[in-house]
């Protein structure tokens, strides 16, 4: 897709992106797939940290990461949501994980715990960033960053159906000299998506 062939060239590279980029254009791909090519490269030992705003973003990102990842041998993907119990999360935080999914406020509940170790990320991600600022989830995520490592030791890729100036903002402040790309700005969602609005 349009997204992809912009953004890979870049993101391969290690370099930090701040994207413009509409529902549906397969950006998911973009990003794990520059993060499995770390993976790769390292033999398994580099670790990524993907930030949604919602479970449900959050477990089709696991799904398609699952499936995505399926040729690399012992690579492991967690979720972690609110919503739900911590046993079953607590467990697969044991279990040694090469890549985490989650919301915000369930990673800094793990984080307050001291259960995940953020100074392991050599990737990050923030999808749907300008959603995470709609839901007020922005003080989480400024927690969040502050024990990630610091932005020149680690990748950060933004991703975002618009770049607002909160958004933008974030970018620059988190980012090291990321490259903005904008896929089509003018559309936020694609056309197959039907979308209605009851009063």
């Amino acid at each position: 897709t349009m997204v992809q062939e912009r953004v890979l060239p870049v993101s391969l590279k290690g370099k930090d992106v701040m994207v413009q980029s509409k529902t549906g254009s397969g950006k998911t791909a973009v990003f794990l797939l520059s993060i499995f090519q770390k993976a790769v490269e390292s033999g398994n030992k580099s670790t990524a940290l993907i930030i949604a705003p919602t479970r449900e973003l959050a477990v089709q990102i696991e799904e398609d990461a699952k499936l995505l990842s399926s040729g690399i041998s012992d690579y492991k993907v967690g979720c972690f949501y609110g919503g739900v119990g911590y046993k079953a999360q607590n467990e697969e935080l044991q279990s040694g994980l090469n890549l985490y999914v989650g919301t915000p406020g369930r990673l800094l509940d793990f984080a307050k715990d001291h259960k995940i170790d953020f100074r392991q990320f050599e990737t990050v991600v923030l999808d749907e960033a300008d959603r995470m600022f709609d839901m007020g989830f922005y003080p989480e995520l400024r927690k969040l960053i502050k024990v990630l490592p610091s932005q020149k030791d680690r990748q950060t890729m933004l991703f975002s159906a618009t770049l607002n100036t909160y958004v933008k903002n974030l970018a620059w402040e988190y980012t090291e000299n990321a490259k903005e790309i904008e896929i089509e700005p003018e559309n936020i969602t694609v056309e197959e998506i039907a979308q209605e609005l009851i009063h």
